[in-house]
């Protein structure tokens, strides 16, 4: 059977929403495929804010209204699990970790990794993120031949320092060793699993295809890198009776969960604290060289704390470097999409929706619909110097129960990464400079990477 004829073989729950028919399904595949983002963006303009997807069986709908959307993840959320295709793809890398989980267990795992982000612990490792930082930058830009200046990939760049920071910071363990191994790994589990989360029908993971294979070899190498952490760890043996740590690793050790649940909590923090991460620091960055008044204002307000940044001046000491990585944030979400199943029945958009309806929410559409947001497509980061900007429409990490538990460790790394990196370069576009496309992986990412200039800053360190 064709991708068309499984389309139009579907015969989708009639419940009143506007939304493409399968046919429509059908000759779009290939630009879904391609350009999901781009794609999202034209049905929701076309139907509205609940759009009706041609699945079979129960709906699968497209949410954009911000009341639709905090029901679904927040007042509501007991009713939506995670039970979707999209986060069963994942877990088939990460295991049933805190990203991919839809079981009751989740949030025994949650209270185990809190300790992990508290504010205290944060501040201990702000110097642990500063050495990640300068170490990448000075490796990638020695020097540079100023004035001029070096063309850097600052998407390659910024995965490397958010790797070697997600190491340092949550197992206390410098993983440049194993960087470039962990880096491949994490990169290739990413681009399989969008393919898998793509999939029209659901492949069985005993099933020898080409994908279930490649994914079977990533995931056994991420096995071997995690369980050569955990064994380092527990051969260190207790700092104190029942202690192995502060960290992630080793309050996880103390929780007295299984090394196979340890091991997927691990590889979820990986994935997600650098993947997302180093998105967010890409685009922000290509923000900055297009906006240099912006990008001296930041530095300005990064020198007059009179020193290095930590990982909670974001919170009130910085509000305008604070309110440009939100509007960053909004202008490129690292999550573009995610997804929730209706456990009962419910109503979304005035419309009931039975049990097993399906909800997709993309933060790239709601972060730009023009009734919420005024001029949605610029950047303004002023917009966010008024605490209650979006506050019912913002959700790069998330909302509700769900709320991703490394939102202040990622905005605290943002904020001392910017300011190791603006210290001591300007950065700025090559000549030519076109805007890389976004392409939406399980962050959405540069195509192609991200090629800007750092250019020494005469007078720093």
């Amino acid at each position: 059977m064709t991708v068309s004829d499984r389309f139009q073989a579907m015969r989708p729950m009639e419940i009143g929403v506007p939304g493409p028919t399968p046919g429509d399904m059908a000759r779009a595949f290939r630009s879904i495929r391609r350009d999901p983002l781009s794609y999202l963006v034209d049905v929701q303009q076309e139907y509205g804010d609940l759009v009706a997807f041609p699945v079979p069986g129960t709906p699968a709908l497209l949410l954009n209204d911000p009341a639709d959307v905090r029901h679904v993840l927040q007042t509501g959320a007991r009713h939506w699990s995670k039970r979707t295709v999209q986060y069963a793809a994942l877990g088939r890398v990460t295991g049933p970790g805190l990203l991919a989980s839809a079981e009751p267990s989740w949030m025994q795992h949650r209270r185990a990794a809190a300790p992990a982000f508290h504010h205290e612990r944060l501040a201990v490792v702000s110097t642990q993120v500063h050495a990640a930082a300068d170490e990448a930058i000075r490796s990638a830009v020695p020097g540079g031949p100023a004035p001029a200046g070096s063309v850097v990939d600052v998407s390659s760049l910024m995965h490397r320092i958010a790797l070697d920071a997600v190491g340092r910071a949550l197992f206390s363990a410098d993983l440049t060793g194993h960087a470039r191994d962990l880096l491949r790994a994490t990169s290739r589990a990413a681009e399989l699993v969008v393919r898998l989360g793509r999939s029209i029908l659901p492949t069985a993971e005993w099933a020898p295809t080409v994908l279930n294979l490649r994914l079977r070899t990533t995931r056994r190498r991420l096995d071997v890198i995690t369980s050569e952490l955990i064994a380092q760890r527990r051969a260190r043996g207790p700092a104190l009776p029942g202690e192995h740590g502060d960290d992630l690793l080793g309050l996880l050790l103390d929780s007295g969960l299984p090394d196979q649940e340890i091991r997927d909590e691990l590889v979820t923090m990986v994935i997600a604290g650098h993947e997302t991460v180093a998105a967010s620091l890409t685009w922000t960055l290509m923000l900055l060289a297009e906006h240099p008044q912006v990008q001296d204002r930041v530095r300005a307000e990064l020198a007059s704390l009179g020193r290095p940044a930590t990982l909670l001046d974001h919170r009130a000491q910085l509000p305008w470097t604070r309110a440009v990585i939100d509007e960053a944030l909004r202008l490129y979400p690292p999550a573009w999409v995610v997804s929730r199943r209706a456990e009962q029945a419910d109503v979304l958009g005035g419309v009931a929706v039975p049990a097993g309806t399906l909800a997709i929410i993309s933060p790239w559409l709601v972060h730009r619909r023009p009734v919420t947001w005024s001029e949605p497509a610029s950047f303004r980061p002023d917009r966010f110097l008024d605490a209650d900007a979006g506050r019912h429409a913002y959700l790069p990490f998330g909302q509700g129960p769900r709320l991703c538990i490394g939102r202040a460790f990622a905005l605290g790394e943002m904020t001392v990464v910017l300011g190791r990196l603006l210290e001591s370069h300007r950065v700025g576009l090559p000549t030519g400079w076109q805007r890389p496309e976004p392409r939406a992986q399980v962050a959405v990412h540069p195509q192609g990477g991200m090629p800007l200039i750092l250019t020494p800053r005469t007078g720093t360190p």
